[in-house]
């Protein structure tokens, strides 16, 4: 059964090594106890000693067995080390592996559904009909053997898991030969629908004159009458039998509907027991699997036979007397055998093959036709013909589709295809100004290069390129800059192998005659309006074209030195003609002058294994930031961040990631980086700490939100902070570090600190005024950028996603005890500082008013005293408050910030505290003022320093 085993065809879906896992680490043999280097020292004293005779230098003999014991002792700790790196490899290994199999897994299944579509996925395609070889048909979507492979991880049972699940794809198309026949067994209902799914699928995989339906219909199938098969006279015989009926003689393929109990008929090899919707059992060749089948109602299925009518009666003028279309590959043969041009044959003229040359007859065409008369088909006619005569080296497709985005979607796989797209925003035609205008260059160099005048030199080793665009007035109509970039494209393309095939609705008053003097290849499938024919044409032919199916796939034909238009009958490509064209690759891969867009998301570990595959892998202290776009060079290069950059302002409005261009870099240098907290505390503590010492060389100090700096403090310590700031970015770059700043605005202090910055990058705004006042070109103002697209150095940028890290618990304050002999207190009467004296009593400490104690000054013979007194109380007695300030522990409440330089004779700026949290300033014998934490709540001591925690208050 295909549900089970891997067949050719499935051989070939991935191209992708295996995926290899490290083996699980096992501890080496242990060390024997070095006795050698345990005795030489004993010798060596022995010696000594007898030769000087000193008792003393018999101490050396200890270091014998001291180094023996600590050789075995860093053996185990380099064991245990090694042991732990192996397990943490191992882990990193086995993710990427995961994430690796996951992609392949989806691309796989995504292949395998293009190759084996059911109804749902036939009925939503215009390209039915193109698989007249057909040899399986899917009856459901289940688990079969994939081709990734992981490898490796021997004695390890997660990798072993790991390899299963590799093994094993599920959701996948369940197969089976058509020549096999089934029998779905089941209600009559759920029965009739699968039934109905399977006959369906067929006559859309299946064109009449490629598939019939023969004999009687029972009951409920009456549907099928309206199908074009039921009247087909060749082709493979399909019989949809009903319980009881019996089986065609003539039958090819059987589809039978069975009820349960009821014997099998005759030729279902395979059985099909329906149980409930969606899901059922296949058996088949010896073996039982579990499938969810696919089931059509009696209206889905009316309506689907009404529409395959139509397409057919639509199709008629595509196909010969005998009922079969006009196939491509037997008009292949007739192509000329030669290396100058690019001739290919479309279809029949005259009862010969209607062969044009885009070098000879062009080297541009223009191709018009109403929507139904065969445009596109046409298209992919000519490009399958060039691409089944000619390799990668001698010729290359970029493909335009503006109607929807599906009429190349076949195409994608042949390797002749550098690029296919869909649909252009504002951003995209500028992209593909750029590639274009970079292949121009390109081109012109390499000819330059080679000392040539143009592509025709046999010193030039460059594959022609053809473009070709579909709708191309609805391209026009969206960007109309885009029509100066394919007016110099046809003047310019001859000398640089470029070619330009334009598909249109109309001609007349949509493509300029300077372009259209370069096209002198016209191809005119069935317009309406007179004019679009005499455009191209210069007869009205192509207007009187009918509109029914005998003029779908007529076009006329006319070169520059026609006398007239030539009728063709234009041929009809299939999978086959893919499959051949995919044959046919050169010896050098081809250039793609047309990137895909950069992509959404990015992981660290994706963007680390292309810099390593690009030979672009950051050096130390270099983290990689994200992937650029440079459509005028053709590339998109990883970029990378370090020290050499002295400063990088990150700018973007709320969602944008800002934060996570911080995170992407602490993530890859979380050793050498120095973060600044949003905590206002913690903030002046590590912007102070940065001011009086740089961290080292190769070190990222990372601040975010800087505009928000004025908001969380007070205006002189948000001044101070930004000074700071500001003198580090000067220092920084001569100090090899590198300073990374996140904002949103570039407002007050911010814009004087946004000059310091080497490098701005400036991310998604949800306005053109916002991302134009943070520094951002205007014209390049993107509303639908996703959360990390920017700009830096005026490229495009997708910043990765840094990986999730758990958030880390704040750690408890550490609340200060007075331990000295004498601590004065200045502070206003308050709850707070009440609770904070009833604390210190509590633990031994006795609380005297300052006025107390200079009526009994020997009262610190007692013990720790504190003095506690507003600043009032304080400045009456100046003697004591010098006296205290100056040998002793003074303590001043954040309430008395104002008379903090008064009683501390302190002129600085004192560390920040923050209003109303229990704060306060410590000077010690004259010191500087320090920031302590006074209890509160209810607090404990500290087990390793003693010193009081108040659980209950974070920073």
């Amino acid at each position: 059964m295909r549900s089970t085993a891997s067949s050719p065809l499935d051989a070939g879906i991935l191209q992708d090594e295996p995926l290899t896992l490290p083996a699980a680490w096992r501890p080496p043999a242990r060390a024997p106890l070095p006795l050698v280097a345990a005795v030489v020292p004993v010798v060596g004293a022995v010696a000594l000693w007898l030769v000087t005779g000193s008792v003393f230098t018999l101490w050396f003999a200890l270091l014998g067995p001291v180094i023996a014991a600590a050789t075995v002792l860093d053996a185990r700790r380099a064991t245990r080390k090694d042991g732990r790196r192996a397990a943490a490899d191992a882990a990193r290994a086995r993710d990427h592996a995961t994430s690796a199999v996951a992609a392949r897994h989806t691309q796989e299944r995504g292949q395998l559904w293009g190759r084996h579509p059911d109804v749902a996925r036939l009925a939503a395609r215009d390209d039915i009909w193109r698989s007249a070889g057909a040899e399986s048909i899917v009856v459901g979507a289940g688990e079969r053997a994939s081709v990734a492979r992981v490898t490796g991880g021997d004695g390890d049972p997660d990798a072993a898991e790991l390899r299963r699940r590799a093994a094993r794809l599920t959701g996948a198309p369940v197969t089976l030969p058509l020549e096999a026949g089934i029998a779905v067994v089941g209600g009559d209902t759920l029965a009739a629908a699968v039934q109905r799914a399977l006959v369906l699928q067929l006559c859309l995989i299946l064109a009449p004159g490629d598939l019939r339906i023969v004999g009687a219909l029972g009951e409920g199938l009456d549907w099928i009458e309206a199908l074009p098969h039921r009247g087909a006279r060749s082709g493979r015989a399909l019989a949809a039998i009903c319980p009881g009926e019996l089986v065609p003689a003539d039958a090819d393929v059987v589809i039978a509907r069975c009820r349960p109990g009821e014997p099998l008929p005759p030729r279902c090899q395979a059985v099909l027991t329906v149980a409930s919707p969606g899901v059922a059992r296949l058996e088949y060749a010896g073996e039982a699997v579990l499938v969810g089948v696919e089931a059509v109602a009696l209206a889905q299925a009316e309506e689907i036979a009404r529409d395959l009518d139509a397409r057919a009666e639509r199709s008629l003028g595509l196909l010969r007397d005998g009922g079969e279309p006009l196939a491509l590959a037997p008009l292949l043969a007739a192509v000329p055998a030669t290396t100058r041009g690019l001739p290919a044959a479309i279809g029949v003229s005259g009862g010969q093959t209607a062969v044009v040359d885009l070098v000879a007859d062009g080297p541009h065409a223009v191709v018009a036709g109403v929507t139904g008369a065969g445009k596109s088909e046409l298209l992919i006619t000519w490009i399958l013909a060039l691409c089944a005569t000619r390799s990668t080296d001698e010729v290359t497709f970029l493909l335009a589709d503006f109607k929807g985005g599906t009429a190349f979607e076949g195409l994608a796989g042949v390797p002749h295809v550098t690029g296919v797209i869909t649909d252009l925003d504002g951003s995209g035609a500028r992209r593909a100004i750029e590639s274009l205008r970079a292949e121009l260059r390109r081109r012109e160099a390499a000819i330059a290069a080679a000392g040539a005048r143009d592509i025709g030199d046999p010193r030039v080793r460059l594959p022609r390129l053809v473009v070709v665009v579909d709708e191309f007035a609805a391209l026009l109509a969206d960007h109309p800059e885009l029509h100066g970039l394919f007016a110099d494209i046809a003047a310019r393309g001859r000398a640089l192998g470029i070619h330009l095939i334009l598909g249109t609705q109309r001609a007349a008053g949509v493509i300029r005659d300077n372009l259209l003097a370069n096209c002198p290849l016209r191809v005119s499938l069935r317009v309406t309006d007179p004019a679009d024919s005499r455009t191209l044409l210069g007869t009205d032919d192509a207007a009187r074209l009918p509109g029914d199916g005998a003029g779908r796939g007529v076009a006329f034909l006319r070169r520059a030195g026609d006398m007239a238009p030539q009728q063709v009958r234009i041929a009809l490509s299939d999978a086959d003609d893919v499959a051949t064209a995919a044959l046919r690759t050169g010896h050098r891969p081809p250039s793609r002058p047309w990137l895909p867009e950069l992509p959404g998301r990015l992981s660290i570990e994706e963007l680390a294994a292309r810099a390593t595959a690009e030979h672009s892998a950051p050096a130390g202290g270099v983290a990689i930031l994200g992937l650029a776009d440079e459509p005028e060079r053709q590339r998109q290069p990883v970029v990378c961040v370090g020290p050499s950059d002295r400063g990088i302002l990150v700018l973007g409005g709320p969602g944008s990631g800002v934060s996570n261009v911080l995170e992407v870099i602490a993530a890859q240098a979380s050793r050498s980086t120095v973060r600044v907290p949003a905590h206002p505390e913690l903030m002046w503590d590590a912007i102070a700490a940065l001011h009086d010492a740089l961290p080292p060389a190769g070190a990222a100090v990372l601040i975010d939100d800087l505009d928000a700096v004025a908001l969380r403090l007070p205006p002189e310590y948000a001044h101070a902070v930004l000074e700071r700031v500001e003198s580090l970015a000067r220092r920084a770059a001569g100090a090899g570090v590198l300073v990374v700043a996140g904002a949103h605005r570039v407002t007050g202090p911010v814009s004087r600190l946004a000059e310091l910055f080497a490098r701005r990058l400036v991310l998604p705004y949800s306005t053109r005024v916002d991302h134009a006042a943070a520094g951002g070109d205007p014209s390049a103002f993107d509303p639908t950028a996703p959360a990390g697209r920017g700009r830096l150095d005026g490229r495009a940028v997708q910043v990765a996603l840094a990986p999730a890290t758990p958030a880390e618990p704040a750690p408890a304050d550490a609340c200060w005890m007075p331990t000295a002999r004498l601590t004065g207190v200045v502070a206003r009467r308050s709850p707070a500082g009440r609770r904070a004296f009833a604390v210190w009593e509590d633990h031994g400490v006795r609380v005297r008013e300052v006025d107390d104690y200079v009526d009994d000054p020997a009262a610190t013979a007692d013990g720790p005293v504190v003095l506690v007194g507003e600043p009032d109380d304080w400045q009456r007695h100046w003697r004591l408050l010098a006296d205290v300030r100056g040998d002793h522990d003074l303590v001043v409440d954040t309430s008395c910030a104002a008379e903090l330089r008064v009683m501390a004779g302190f002129r600085g700026m004192p560390p920040y505290c923050e209003p109303g949290a229990g704060r306060a300033w410590l000077i010690s014998s004259g010191a500087d003022p320090v920031r302590i934490v006074l209890p509160v709540g209810d607090v404990r001591p500290n087990r390793r320093s003693g010193v009081l925690t108040d659980p209950s208050r974070t920073p």
